[in-house]
């Protein structure tokens, strides 16, 4: 449906209106508004099939799919790239992904981190020897690093979510090595991380929610360094949140899970201190950050508000 995408988008006249706040992905930046109109986006990312993952996406297609999105990619690029000139101010919900708008935008914009439902964590007494690894099952998520590094070390790994991706991995491993749990509700997610020793987290994601939610019910989180990660997890200094591996490799992925498994016999992960740290990312305070931005940038907006949503 890419080649709908500007199409689909400039279908959504929001014209009459005085503030327009988009959620951005893709391509809904490009919504219409009136030319006076104050538009702002909150960017989760750039398109990365269009721009930095454009070679890797392309090379996971089949051919029809491939020559289709090959003939179109580049007309999108190009009213994206518009779409985002008008933007009036954006918002990004990482430092990774400002720069990111950054580098192909050639804008600036605020960071406000996106928020996590607080009020959804729960401990346990006494957390599993499994670890974790949650979300969808498609490429760049790398599960198989994951499958693999607890395959040969011998650890215990539960596989929560569903996608593309299922049945390739289910051919590495042998009956009892893993468990895939499929897709899960919101609570039975949660009650999984609770219960796990930490989560498995090998992606380069522009944020990474998971990290959060799993840190939010006291669990440390085995990261890859880079990207979203860098903002979600503390893996390095006092206090730590978790451990970061070097390469996205089954070899750097085992090397950090040994690594984390020293620093827990030691006891240098503090259920209460993981869990003050992802406190940080909670929602009333994401509200307030992104109340006060738009306040600061439109100060007519606190009329149509009442008292309780200005403070």
């Amino acid at each position: 449906m890419m080649p709908l995408y500007s199409t689909a988008v400039e279908s959504l006249d929001l014209r009459g209106f005085d503030l327009v706040i988009s959620s951005d992905s893709g391509p809904v930046k490009g919504v219409r508004v009136d030319p006076g109109a104050v538009h702002i986006c909150y960017c989760h990312s750039p398109m990365r099939y269009l721009y930095d993952g454009y070679e890797a996406y392309r090379a996971q297609m089949g051919s029809l799919t491939r020559a289709v999105f090959t003939a179109s990619a580049g007309r999108l690029r190009a009213w994206d790239l518009k779409a985002a000139a008008r933007v009036t101010w954006f918002i990004a919900n990482s430092e990774y992904v400002a720069a990111r708008i950054r580098k192909f935008y050639g804008r600036e914009s605020v960071v406000i981190h996106p928020p996590i439902d607080l009020h959804r964590a729960r401990t346990v007494a006494t957390p599993g020897k499994h670890y974790l690894c949650a979300g969808r099952l498609v490429g760049y998520k790398r599960t198989e690093l994951m499958v693999e590094a607890c395959k040969r070390l011998g650890r215990p790994l539960r596989v929560a979510g569903t996608g593309p991706d299922l049945a390739a991995l289910k051919k590495l491993v042998n009956v009892g090595d893993v468990v895939f749990t499929g897709e899960l509700s919101t609570d039975a997610l949660w009650q999984e991380y609770a219960e796990c020793c930490a989560l498995l987290f090998a992606a380069d994601e522009d944020f990474g929610m998971v990290s959060l939610e799993a840190q939010a019910c006291g669990r440390p989180v085995i990261a890859y360094g880079a990207g979203g990660s860098l903002e979600t997890v503390r893996g390095t200094g006092d206090a730590p949140t978790g451990v970061y591996f070097v390469k996205q490799t089954v070899e750097s992925l085992m090397e950090g899970i040994l690594r984390f498994e020293a620093m827990e016999a030691a006891g240098e992960f503090a259920p209460k201190t993981i869990q003050s740290w992802a406190e940080q990312f909670a929602t009333p305070l994401f509200l307030q950050r992104l109340r006060n931005f738009v306040l600061e940038k439109v100060p007519g907006a606190a009329v149509a508000m009442t008292p309780a949503e200005v403070l």
